[in-house]
């Protein structure tokens, strides 16, 4: 069996790039080829993964949330996709937690040596691709706007305080929602379209499944025309620390599970996907069943 294995040098604080020789020396345990590749700008996990498409077996990649997201772009469309291995090494490892893949390389390491594979459920948005969130509105833009220097130094606080200071100056929008032949319309602070367990370091959904072709989605009204009210940021804030049980289905949150669905927004309103600023306005989603296949911890 052919692997390739791909780490940004930049990505959080697990410093891969320091370890690569015990990585490399690992995989070839397991491995008969083991091919190394360093990414040096953004984009270039996602072009080797692309390249790796019915040329190795195994794709080994070491980065963050946003290296993953470029790996789901690169490989969706096409076909002979290799197993995908993951190596945790941003600031929030959303992906990983909710896997229960560690953070600490070496037993990363050998979840791809010892573990199994996932057939992992993947989401399209328009014609893009995301793995694990799809979000809009109030706090969701500290993920992208945090500077990489804060993230390495603050971890996941480096969010919550770019994340607070957005909260009081943020404004309702406008948005229409479809899904199952029903049609909603309100104003709303904050909408959250998860497949995962944890988002921006949070666990906020803890019945998620990763491979049903559902996903879970949270939508928190507000009536205010101006700011957002306080008793929306507390209910945010509740969202956050206790989690999506937290909250209950009604005019003041919309709660639901669905495959497809399609979303009018604002031009000025950024979708975050997977952590990385996605684009503006109106979109469709769609979950791509059982799409990708990840490596996770033995049982």
């Amino acid at each position: 069996m052919k692997c390739l294995y791909v780490y940004n040098p930049t990505s959080g604080k697990q410093n891969s790039h320091k370890k690569i020789d015990y990585i490399l020396r690992e995989l070839k345990k397991k491995f008969e080829v083991v091919d190394c590749k360093p990414t040096q700008k953004r984009g270039d996990a996602g072009v080797f993964a692309r390249e790796a498409c019915g040329v190795y077996d195994v794709f080994v990649v070491s980065g963050g949330d946003g290296t993953m997201n470029e790996v789901v772009n690169a490989i969706s469309e096409v076909e002979n996709r290799p197993q995908i291995g993951y190596i945790p090494a941003g600031t929030t490892n959303d992906l990983a937690h909710s896997l229960g893949i560690s953070k600490k390389i070496k037993k990363a390491v050998r979840n791809i040596l010892n573990g199994y594979t996932i057939k992992h459920d993947v989401f399209k948005v328009n014609d893009r691709y995301g793995i694990y969130v799809c979000c809009f509105g109030i706090f969701t833009k500290s993920s992208y706007a945090t500077s990489q220097t804060k993230k390495k130094h603050l971890g996941r606080i480096a969010y919550f305080t770019s994340g607070v200071r957005e909260m009081f100056s943020s404004k309702a929008f406008p948005m229409t929602i479809e899904y199952d032949g029903k049609k909603k319309k309100g104003k709303y602070a904050l909408g959250i379209i998860a497949n995962s367990k944890y988002v921006a370091g949070y666990k906020i959904n803890n019945m998620a499944s990763f491979d049903d072709g559902y996903v879970n989605v949270i939508l928190v009204s507000e009536r205010k025309k101006k700011k957002v009210a306080i008793s929306t940021i507390l209910r945010i804030f509740r969202l956050f620390l206790f989690g999506m049980k937290s909250l209950k289905d009604g005019k003041k949150c919309r709660i639901i599970k669905v495959q497809k669905l399609h979303v009018d927004l604002p031009a000025e309103e950024i979708v975050n996907l997977d952590g990385e600023s996605g684009f503006g306005g109106s979109f469709d989603l769609e979950v791509l069943k059982q799409h990708i296949d990840i490596f996770v911890k033995e049982k």
